[in-house]
């Protein structure tokens, strides 16, 4: 029989069986028992789980079974059985009820006489025969049962009507377990990790198992909204926002920060008493830098939609930046001052002008 088993029959246990049925140390889900589950991967590496692919006969009420390798785990003192399928095995479904259709469940099954009295001592894929019904249910899986898949057979199905149309009858159910320690691939499982460290690739994306829930790892960093300060290098003339439009935004990602800003002045922002060209503007970063950078982004400095000019941003401190004037006025106009920003350079600013900009530089840590 293709579906071999170890450590189970009481005749005792080929070399075969043994090669072909290793278990090693599997996904624990205690610190005696493993993870029910098939072992994932395929010969080409496609696929998350090849082994025990269920794929039906077109026009027919059969399918076959793929080879693939299994552990079926019982109670903690019973124990894990590793089950090996080495062949394409057939499986053949009852026609369907004439009035309500039916779901049917394919599972990998271990009989051990020893515990269930069944009077056998191996492992099967079996149909377990839903109920048909109006809204039929998914049929109880047997004790020490691995669940592949859901089969729907609609009312009236038999291969004189078409067979089952299994391009919409099947629902995988088949769940993996990897070595410990490994990443687990699943889809839609919904199990509890193991132990707080523990990974599992979900569609794609690596999660780690925190001790209470799956969180994406690694954490991936989201934006967020900061109010720099606006202070003067000198710290004379003072300004202050008021009513402006402060809209400031950055996300960090390792020791790289990635921030824009947005200020629009308003009726009531002050630009400081009797503020001079000494007193250069400056802004707080909203996380530390690694140290003075003498470019890290640009910013546009408007008066209105024809009056705009280009200002280079820098780092001064590890705390702060500030903008230094880079071009004239596209119309040729000069410019009132020249140099750093600030409450009258390059013009005297008001109610109405702005400083839309955007840098990245390098974290502190």
């Amino acid at each position: 029989m293709p579906v071999r088993s170890g450590w189970l029959s009481p005749d005792g246990q080929s070399r075969e069986d043994t090669r072909l049925v290793s278990l090693g140390a599997l996904t624990p889900t205690s610190p005696v028992a493993t993870r029910s589950g098939i072992l994932p991967g395929s010969s080409d590496g496609q696929y998350r789980i090849s082994g025990f692919t269920l794929t039906g006969t077109s026009g027919a009420m059969s399918a076959t079974v793929s080879p693939g390798r299994a552990v079926v785990q019982s109670t903690d003192t019973r124990g894990a059985y590793p089950v090996a399928l080495t062949e394409y095995l057939p499986l053949t479904f009852s026609d369907g009820n004439p009035q309500y259709g039916r779901i049917d469940l394919v599972v990998l099954r271990v009989y051990d006489h020893d515990h269930d009295g069944e009077g056998r001592y191996e492992a099967a894929v079996e149909i377990v025969e839903g109920t048909a019904a109006a809204l039929p249910t998914v049929p109880t899986a047997p004790g020490l049962s691995l669940p592949l898949y859901e089969v729907l057979v609609p009312a009236g199905t038999s291969a004189g009507t078409g067979g089952i149309p299994w391009a919409t009858a099947l629902t995988g159910r088949r769940t993996a377990t990897v070595s410990a320690g490994g990443i687990l691939p699943v889809t839609t499982d919904t199990t509890n990790g193991a132990y707080p460290g523990q990974y599992r690739d979900l569609n794609g994306q690596l999660q780690r198992w925190n001790g209470t829930a799956w969180a994406d790892y690694p954490v991936l960093p989201t934006w967020q909204s900061w109010t720099p300060a606006w202070t003067t290098n000198s710290g004379l003339a003072a300004p202050s926002y008021g009513n402006a439009t402060v809209s400031c935004r950055y996300v960090k990602s390792g020791r790289t920060v990635h921030c824009n800003f947005a200020i629009v002045f308003g009726s009531t922002t002050s630009f400081g008493t009797s503020p001079a060209t000494t007193d250069n503007w400056r802004f707080s970063l909203p996380v530390p830098a690694s140290g003075a950078q003498s470019v890290v982004g640009f910013a546009e400095l408007g008066v209105d939609n024809t009056t705009r000019i280009v200002s280079r941003v820098q780092i001064p401190t590890t705390t702060t930046f500030e903008l230094v004037i880079s071009t004239g006025r596209s119309s040729g106009v000069a410019l009132t001052n020249t140099g750093l920003v600030d409450s009258v350079s390059p013009w005297t600013w008001a109610s109405g002008n702005s400083v839309l900009g955007t840098a990245t530089y390098e974290a502190a840590s």
